[in-house]
Formats: structure tokens, sequence, C-alpha cells
């Protein structure tokens, strides 16, 4: 059995961004697949605005559709952080275990869809000195978040990996989209914010690769990402541009990191490690 375990996709019977898609509630102890449950006859889901888009894969129905799985398949990336995952009548099978829904949902690929999360930080500062926590004695760090447009929550700015597309370009091109909405700027200011963002994200530190509890997962279809965290120490670079959020997002803004935030899928335990990483409040 998988050490990790997913709670966001089974806690509401309700599949996001449906009005009556239902999941089969799957108590903690029938979530593994080596433990049997004849019962178990889920619903079989794929949302309608995923069927026919060119960065989606075709239903498996589909006869000149054949995955390879377990490998990178010409340019897509099949290949799962838990290992090699099983392929049960024809479709790949969750690693991590039952989720009460069949099918893809809204999600592009079958098996694992891959993503890339940018945690940009600075330490919060007040006139010029860095804030400290009264009870922990440590600086408040904050990071860029943004408040999804789909669910209201807020989250790290991060999205899907493009068919052979680097992970690094990934998370520039992703944060640019949703966090500076740089597609507006006038040409340019944007080549100068481009030149910025590109020397700011030319090191990082990869602080999560691996399966996501996202609330969008399904016995067929799952998201795994890379975060990784990117600091402006000084202030000086990341810190100073101004922030406008893009069509995914709703708001954007400098968050102080803390324990009690509340934030989207599992993001609030990559920034947990950031936290502790670099000493800062949790």
């Amino acid at each position: 059995m998988n050490s990790i375990m997913h709670y966001e996709c089974r806690k509401s019977e309700i599949y996001p961004r449906t009005k009556n898609i239902k999941r089969i509630f799957v108590p903690d102890d029938k979530v593994c697949w080596h433990v049997q449950w004849h019962e178990y006859h889920p619903s079989d889901f794929t949302s309608p605005h995923i069927l026919g888009q060119n960065w989606a894969d075709p239903d498996l129905s589909v006869a000149d559709f054949k995955p390879q799985w377990n490998v990178i398949d010409t340019n897509i990336d099949r290949v799962s952080e838990c290992g090699t995952y099983d392929i049960v009548d024809g479709r790949p099978r969750n690693p991590v275990g039952r989720t009460g829904l069949r099918g893809r949902g809204a999600l592009g690929r079958w098996g694992p869809n891959k993503a890339a999360d940018p945690i940009v930080t600075r330490w919060k500062v007040i006139d010029g000195k860095r804030v400290i926590n009264e009870n922990s004695k440590k600086p408040i760090l904050q990071f860029v978040a943004i408040e999804r447009r789909d669910c209201a929550e807020w989250a790290i700015p991060g999205g899907m990996v493009d068919p052979g597309e680097q992970i690094s370009s990934t998370l520039k091109r992703e944060f640019m989209e949703e966090a500076l909405n740089i597609a507006d700027e006038i040409e340019d200011k944007r080549e100068i914010l481009e030149a910025k963002i590109e020397e700011f994200f030319s090191s990082g530190v990869e602080v999560f690769r691996g399966y996501v509890d996202d609330p969008r997962n399904t016995d067929n279809a799952w998201i795994e990402t890379m975060a990784v965290h990117f600091h402006d120490e000084e202030n000086k670079s990341m810190g100073l541009l101004p922030l406008t959020a893009g069509d995914d997002a709703r708001n954007v803004r400098w968050m102080d990191i803390s324990r009690h935030m509340k934030l989207y899928a599992n993001h609030s335990e990559f920034i947990k490690t950031v936290a502790a990483n670099i000493g800062a409040h949790w």
C-alpha cells in the first residue's frame, strides 16, 4: 500500500465544477486497491469540456489513440512519481487508491497529469525592518498567492506542464500568466519584466515532487506536481513588481505565511516546508 493517502478528492460528495456528479464515499480503510470491496461500482465521468480539446487525451475508445503507459509517450510524460501504476481494463489506476469516481473528471490526461507550482516569497517588512512574530520570535514570510477562479480558494499560482515543455519553463510561464498577467503589458514593458523573471527564476529550491491531494483526482486520472521555492531575500526583484491577476485568477496578493492559512488542495504542506527550510514563522 502506498504510504500517502488522498483526502481532498473524498471529502465532498459532488465532483468539483459540477452540480450532480456524485462520488461514492470511500472510507479510509477502503482506499487501498488491495482491500477487497466487491460493492465498489462508482460512476464514470469525464467532463464534456475535455472532449475534443487539443491539449487533452482523446477518449480511450478512439481507435488510433494508443497511449504508452509508465513511460515518456512521444512528448507526454506518463511516468508517475509514485512508481509503476497498474493498467486495469485498459485504464491507468490511481496508485494512491480509490476516489469514488471513475473516468478523467476535469483532467486532460489519463493517468498522471503533470503540473508545476512556483512558490515566490519575500520577508514581510514594515518601515525597513522585518516583522517578527511575537509568539515564535521568527520573521514572517510572505508568498504570492492567487485566488482561483474555479473554486475561490487561495493557492500557489501553478499550472499544467505542456507536452514537451521543461518544468522550469512551466514555472516561469504560469507565474507570469497568473500573478503578473504579463500578456496585457505593452511590448517594451513586457520584455523588461520577462528579463527580470528569467534572472529571478534561474535558481530555485525544489520542495516537493509527487502526487497532489487534489479534489479533481479520480480513479483513472490524478495530478502530480513539482513545487519549487524562489526567494527574494532583499525584496528588490519580485518583491517590488506589481501583482496583477491573470485569466485563471480572481485575485492575487502577497499573503502572510502561517499555520492558519487555508489553501487549495495540499498547498499548505508545500508552504510549511518552505517556512521550515528558511527559518520563518509558521
